[in-house]
């Protein structure tokens, strides 16, 4: 997240909570296609992680590209932690260093493969130079935690206080993984409800699909994503498949009263981020949060907290896709086209609801404890993830066909759809063909990935 919010409007009601998500609704043709993704960086030379401060630091690298793209410097304290374009991107950095583009809001994903090029040719501009290169896999292969550098983000020294006392990963979470994420949105309550029933039902597919961290420490983990592992023991109280979303009723108020009953991390006001970890919003809204007794609940809290939930997909006023590994560029554009196709047109959409009408919530669950390990191997209500992707990539290839957003050489979006296409003809994850060069050509040591997984 490039910039936390500042809206100090008064919230005085649930109701205006509920109406939050509401004001994200927008008409069919307005939709549009967000894109986030995290890219680990490491020295050329000796294949260490980058630190914030120093000549050739992090800090260093998001100075240059101020100077480079002419974005508007994000600052924390005085320290540089982002950029922002006038047209709606963003750059940020992620806890350990994470390099992450969010992408504008575009028309289709020809817009998405675009921006992207634009941003890694703008990036690698500066980087060269000071010798950083980024990796393309969703978990740093070598170094351990206590060797990854921490970034001066105030949020971040506040959530790494909190997560040991609710899961034992959530910092490695914070500093080892990376991620993809598309968002999409919705036109009315009904819609959103349609697209987070399926979306949240199809995302250990897309775990198994885009699987790319089987490395840890300097060797195989165990996971073809070890990332979407991590996810499972960071925080239960902010995480997960939202069983809720099935249940008859489910819309914004469902999500409220979830949001609600999560526990708090900050209050931002002004620059100053208040630690509140573990606090609850309702009594922020009541003027009787014990840290900030006679304090009330703004607009700004509500998306700021918002922000720091962390399910397979998240309500905001968009949806987001959460699941996924990052991976090399055709794989990111490859992320935005699955779900625009199975969730842009209304036929593709009926058809990937019915795809997974069968499942119950044991079967979900099931599916997303197990997708880390096994990948398109997994086993879902009587048949297999890698089964039921190669139907869900069906079905996205006709909503991109439908959608008919064609290029300047007159190709529609279902170019994008090609990596996905082999990796389920072929049954095997980019996890799967990493760990298969590591027992082979590289002789069971990872050294390779910083020069074969890279940007």
């Amino acid at each position: 997240m490039a910039r936390d919010s500042n809206d100090s409007t008064p919230i005085t009601s649930r109701a205006e909570l509920i109406e939050w998500f509401a004001a994200g609704e927008k008409p069919r043709a307005r939709f549009a296609i967000g894109t986030e993704h995290e890219k680990i960086p490491f020295y050329r030379d000796n294949r260490a992680p980058v630190p914030y401060d120093g000549d050739r630091g992090i800090k260093a690298l998001l100075e240059g590209l101020a100077r480079e793209t002419g974005w508007e410097p994000i600052l924390d304290m005085g320290h540089i932690i982002g950029l922002a374009a006038e047209e709606g991107g963003a750059i940020s950095i992620e806890p350990g260093g994470q390099f992450e583009l969010s992408g504008a809001a575009l028309p289709d994903v020809h817009g998405t493969a675009a921006e992207l090029a634009t941003h890694l040719a703008a990036t690698k501009r500066v980087a060269d130079p000071l010798g950083i290169e980024f990796l393309t896999l969703g978990m740093s292969p070598k170094w351990r935690r206590d060797e990854t550098p921490v970034m001066p983000k105030s949020r971040y020294k506040i959530m790494a206080s909190y997560m040991p006392k609710v899961g034992s990963l959530g910092l490695d979470m914070m500093l080892r993984t990376a991620t993809v994420q598309v968002n999409l949105d919705f036109a009315s309550e009904a819609d959103m409800v349609r697209k987070m029933r399926a979306s949240l039902a199809l995302q250990p597919v897309a775990t198994a699909l885009f699987a790319n961290s089987p490395f840890t420490d300097g060797r195989p983990n165990g996971f073809l994503s070890r990332r979407s592992e991590i996810w499972r023991d960071t925080d239960p109280d902010r995480t997960g498949m939202l069983p809720f979303a099935f249940e008859p009723g489910f819309g914004y108020e469902a999500y409220a009263d979830w949001l609600l009953d999560m526990p708090m991390y900050f209050v931002k006001r002004g620059d100053t981020y208040h630690d509140v970890s573990g606090a609850s919003f309702r009594d922020l809204m009541a003027g009787k949060l014990p840290q900030l007794p006679g304090e009330y609940a703004t607009v700004a809290d509500w998306a700021n907290h918002a922000s720091t939930a962390f399910p397979e997909v998240r309500l905001k006023r968009f949806l987001e896709m959460r699941g996924a590994d990052v991976g090399d560029p055709g794989m990111i554009a490859a992320q935005a086209a699955f779900w625009a196709g199975l969730l842009y047109d209304e036929s593709a959409l009926d058809a990937a609801l019915d795809l997974v009408k069968g499942w119950n919530a044991a079967n979900r669950e099931a599916a997303r404890a197990t997708a880390p390990r096994l990948g398109l191997a997994t086993p879902v209500a009587h048949t297999t993830l890698g089964a039921v992707a190669a139907e869900a990539l069906a079905i996205a290839r006709s909503g991109l066909r439908a959608r008919s957003r064609r290029d300047a050489e007159g190709r529609d979006e279902t170019i994008y759809l090609q990596p996905l296409e082999a990796i389920v003809a072929a049954g095997r994850t980019r996890a799967d063909d990493l760990l298969a060069d590591y027992e082979g050509r590289w002789g069971a040591c990872v050294r390779a990935t910083f020069s074969e997984c890279v940007f």
